[in-house]
């Protein structure tokens, strides 16, 4: 099966032609995602043909479950497909899990500089994030949760798939992400898990971060995670409308159009391609 390997501010994923093909996903993501084992990534991409929209993005994070969307994701698939003459268009549709994306090439000359893709509008209800306690506020912001004996202050946005957000006042490469990260991700108030974003405020328009992703663990950058960071400070007033968010793998760019969709706009490049030999 031939493949190629995209990053976009260091989120790493492996993208397939899956257009007209069925394997077993899950288990293919869980070994080839494999670092040192296999090929490396935090999850496979698969195009795939779209009766909604140009084309269609399914998404498995390196432990094989399904994603319903991925910002990072969007970017590094239209990056693709721009590339390899999928879509002859600087605009394109793309289908996923949680509805319909757009995104738009942003060139310098020539070449592709960043990729605009729409989130679409952020959800604070408890139910839609989902949150597994009965909580009557909405937006739900610092909201104290013990993990390992600690409280921490938590966010809660759902920006297609669930996210908890906690604002430090430190460094947050001094934040105990390795540690805290699987605890929050697997607190029974998630019934389906959630990503984990620790971040801090630098100024109203620059926030530094670092991420725990559902199902994969610290990744040097996300996309819908970014996108949570942000709006949930501008819940809590601490930014303006656009913020770039600093990650260990690069600068996102994040603002609200005027209806409410959440833009996110950074980077992608083809890093190599080449065969995988197993197939399920």
């Amino acid at each position: 099966m031939k493949f190629s390997k995209l990053q976009a501010t260091g989120n790493d994923f492996i993208v397939i032609d899956a257009r007209g093909v069925e394997r077993d996903w899950e288990k293919l993501a869980q070994s080839a995602c494999r670092r040192h084992f296999g090929i490396g990534a935090d999850g496979v991409i698969l195009v795939q043909t779209s009766e909604r929209a140009d084309l269609k993005m399914r998404i498995f994070n390196a432990d094989g479950q399904e994603a319903e969307t991925c910002g990072n994701g969007l970017r590094c698939l239209s990056k693709y497909c721009i590339d390899h003459k999928i879509i002859r268009a600087d605009h394109l549709t793309i289908e996923t899990l949680t509805g319909i994306a757009q995104s738009r090439i942003c060139k310098a000359g020539n070449k592709t500089s960043e990729i605009e893709v729409s989130m679409g509008i952020p959800r604070f209800e408890a139910e839609e994030i989902p949150i597994a306690d009965k909580i009557d506020s909405t937006p739900i912001l610092n909201y104290p949760l013990n993990v390992a004996g600690k409280t921490i202050n938590l966010s809660f946005v759902s920006m297609g798939n669930p996210h908890a957000v906690t604002f430090t006042s430190r460094a947050v490469m001094e934040f105990p992400l390795l540690k805290m990260g699987p605890l929050v991700e697997k607190h029974r108030l998630f019934p389906q898990k959630t990503n984990f974003e620790a971040a801090r405020i630098l100024a109203r328009d620059k926030i530094e971060a670092r991420i725990w992703e559902r199902g994969v663990g610290e990744t040097l950058s996300c996309g819908s995670g970014a996108c949570a960071i942000a709006v949930t400070a501008q819940k809590l007033g601490y930014v303006d409308n656009v913020v770039d968010i600093i990650t260990p793998g690069g600068v996102l760019t994040v603002h609200q159009d005027r209806v409410g969709n959440i833009l996110l706009t950074g980077p992608a490049e083809e890093i190599f391609s080449g065969e995988w030999g197993e197939l399920f």
